[in-house]
């Protein structure tokens, strides 16, 4: 099993920056890819950005330019920490954001999740 524990959610004006943290522990071994989603009410869970421990990147179209995500791989092998650097916010970035890993080295990671951390970004 593997636990993720997200954190660096918060407020922030339009324009501003955040940047998450996802740490993961348990079975890290095991962890091929890790991601971040996020969910606003009423809407859907959507990717936002995916990477793999051999460093393939994904990114949803709506974030690109402004997002970043990076990992940590301990002794270049084990992957068990994922951030998301997030600039020039906008309003519509507002939602909970949730950290994902998965076994396999796949651009939608979905095997085990986080809590979520909530994101506002004021007008």
């Amino acid at each position: 099993q593997v636990q993720l524990v997200e954190s660096g959610g918060g407020l922030v004006q339009a324009g501003g920056f955040l940047r998450l943290s996802c740490v993961a522990s348990g079975s890290i071994f095991s962890i091929k890819s890790m991601g971040w989603y996020r969910q606003a009410p009423g809407k859907q869970r959507e990717l936002v950005a995916a990477i793999t421990r051999g460093g393939r990147i994904n990114y949803a179209d709506s974030v690109k330019g402004r997002f970043t995500i990076s990992r940590d791989n301990v002794m270049n092998t084990i992957m068990n920490t994922v951030y998301l650097q997030m600039n020039s916010l906008k309003p519509e970035d507002t939602s909970v954001y949730y950290c994902a890993a998965d076994r396999a080295a796949i651009m939608t990671p979905h095997d085990y999740w986080g809590q979520g951390t909530q994101v506002t970004v004021s007008s």
